[in-house]
């Protein structure tokens, strides 16, 4: 039997140049639905909706579990068309169905998009008729977290490797290093500076990693991915010899938030700062790294922040691995 419908979707329009949302913000958009004749309609309504969810595969030998995972944050639910509620005859053409959700005012997490996890909010529209599968349609869109600015983010951070370790018998190494706060914005530099003391009778190379860690929670079971986001290194310090060395690592503007009030999944950064010996293993000093987002109108706004070319502020893919919708 050929459908009656033509066309069925659902936008939403953006409030500001990034096109992101944040808790309590209103949302509006439409529904449009395009009929070849005249239908009888039972139902229609649009949701907005915002979840977290993990899952992955484990195989153990010809066994394959699937580990799932969800929490619910908010549906809201709003009719156009009410089942038993008149006459719910459309007539053919395009028709245009408003609408207007105020996002709950409770903080939750930034959208994300991993590899084996997901915080989406979305509006979804739902066309339901007698004897027919509901037709469904549905736009996703960003919600950033803004928070309350904890404090102890603008504290300097400081690692002395105390542990000397020796380097093929021939010496040690000391390092001592700070930054001058744990939460920095998307695009910002984080300023190393360092004093690297090379007793051995080897060259050393202070280097740098920034890395991401994603971690999906299942009952007990642990899901964890890790992503470089950038290296660096420094300028080489010769056999006894001290220097004091300076860095700036600077935050590529697209990086995605920090996730760290999900129940269910989290997203967390290093900075790892080492000194390489060849071979042979010299200090190194893990940093917490908090990144916190650019938002129109703060003083921090870098405008490359978001440009919306990217639908998602991340998205990584695990070896083998694809995104699951």
């Amino acid at each position: 039997m050929a459908s009656t419908i033509k066309s069925f979707s659902v936008a939403y329009d953006p409030i500001n140049q990034s096109n992101v949302f944040t808790r309590g913000d209103v949302i509006s958009g439409q529904v449009t639905l395009e009929l070849k004749k005249e239908s009888k309609i039972e139902s229609l309504c649009v949701k907005l909706k915002g979840k977290a969810q993990v899952k992955w595969r484990e195989f153990y030998g010809q066994a394959v579990i699937t580990y799932l995972n969800k929490d619910k944050y908010f549906s809201i639910k709003q009719f156009f068309i009410q089942e038993n509620q008149g006459n719910n005859t459309v007539s053919k053409g395009s028709h245009v169905y408003p609408f207007t959700f105020q996002i709950p005012t409770e903080e939750r997490p930034s959208s994300f998009r991993g590899a084996f996890g997901k915080i989406v909010y979305r509006v979804e529209a739902n066309l339901s008729r007698s004897k027919r599968k509901d037709k469904k349609a549905k736009a996703e869109f960003i919600v950033i977290n803004k928070g309350q600015r904890d404090p102890a983010l603008m504290s300097p951070q400081q690692g002395m490797v105390n542990t000397k370790k020796k380097v093929m018998s021939s010496g040690t190494i000391t390092m001592d290093v700070k930054i001058p706060k744990t939460g920095f914005y998307q695009g910002e530099g984080i300023n190393v500076v360092g004093y690297i003391h090379n007793k051995s009778s080897r060259d050393v190379t202070p280097k740098y990693c920034l890395y991401m860690k994603c971690c999906g929670f299942v009952l007990m079971r642990r899901k964890m991915e890790k992503r470089t986001i950038l290296k660096e290194e420094g300028e080489v310090i010769p056999p006894s010899a001290g220097a004091t060395v300076k860095k700036t690592i600077n935050i590529p503007p697209m990086t995605g938030m920090s996730i760290l009030n999900c129940g269910i999944l989290t997203v967390e950064y290093r900075l790892k700062c080492y000194v390489d010996v060849k071979f042979g293993g010299g200090p190194e000093f893990k940093f917490n790294i908090v990144v916190l987002p650019v938002t129109e109108g703060s003083e921090e706004e870098k405008t490359s922040a978001y440009d919306g070319s990217d639908m998602l502020p991340v998205s990584f893919m695990s070896e083998g691995g694809s995104l699951f919708q």
